[in-house]
């Protein structure tokens, strides 16, 4: 297993991609912390018990962790919790974030505010706790989930385009920090991908979608978490600061 004795703290890792990553690097040998989030309307908590148990049915040892990646108290309570329970974090995945879509016309400034801090802060604040970790221990992998709208923007998106373009800026200048110490910093670019927020749209307007991409289909969570993988392997070791895009040839 690539990845064996490496300890992988995920994000946003519940459900959809972030679990889909999480249990992707079970697979290549992680011990897994996977991150929730409390919200009053869904039981995330069990959700992320469930995805811990599916790791554990790999082999690994997994922890389940709450923490809003906004609090940069929580976060750091949060690394030392990883620590504890599974070892040093070796692998960060930034995935967790929000959408709150609205045209700037209409885009209220708390809507705003929370999508830059949930998706651009708190991937800051994650890699802020455990960058000097991994460059005195001479490995680290970074790895954040930006998106394809990050490139190409999209109508009713300025605040998620934004932070996710953020991703890129922040992957790239840390990535220049930390080159020499062993530790590289990646962002993956999701397109339109099959999830719980993809299946939300309209019928029509996502075959719409679906026929403006070249492979004539949405990807799955799994096409994301392998990428992810990749860039955490020793494969990748020669790469950093990179994006790489896995969006079926819609922005190329």
């Amino acid at each position: 297993m690539a990845l064996e004795r490496r300890i992988a703290l995920v994000t946003g890792a519940s459900r959809g991609i972030g679990e889909a990553i999480a249990l992707r690097l079970a697979q290549d040998g992680c011990d897994v912390a996977v991150n929730y989030i409390e919200e009053p309307q869904r039981d995330n908590a069990a959700e992320a018990d469930a995805v811990a148990d599916r790791v554990r049915s790999l082999g690994r040892e997994a922890a389940c962790v709450v923490a809003d990646v906004t609090d940069r108290e929580a976060v750091a309570d949060m690394v030392r919790y990883v620590a504890a329970r599974l070892g040093d974090v070796d692998v960060l995945v930034n995935n967790a974030g929000i959408t709150r879509d609205r045209t700037m016309r209409k885009l209220a400034p708390e809507d705003w505010d929370q999508v830059i801090a949930v998706n651009l802060t708190g991937a800051f604040n994650c890699a802020q706790a455990v960058v000097e970790g991994m460059t005195d221990r001479g490995w680290g992998r970074i790895i954040s989930v930006s998106s394809v709208v990050a490139l190409t923007g999209n109508f009713g998106q300025t605040n998620y385009a934004a932070s996710k373009a953020g991703i890129i800026g922040l992957t790239k200048s840390l990535a220049r920090e930390v080159a020499r110490k062993g530790v590289t910093v990646n962002a993956v670019a999701p397109g339109f991908i099959d999830t719980e927020m993809t299946r939300a749209i309209p019928e029509d307007v996502a075959a719409q979608i679906v026929q403006s991409i070249p492979m004539a289909a949405m990807g799955t969570p799994e096409d994301v978490a392998n990428a992810v993988a990749f860039l955490a392997s020793d494969r990748a070791g020669y790469i950093t600061g990179h994006v790489l895009s896995v969006n079926g040839g819609v922005y190329m």
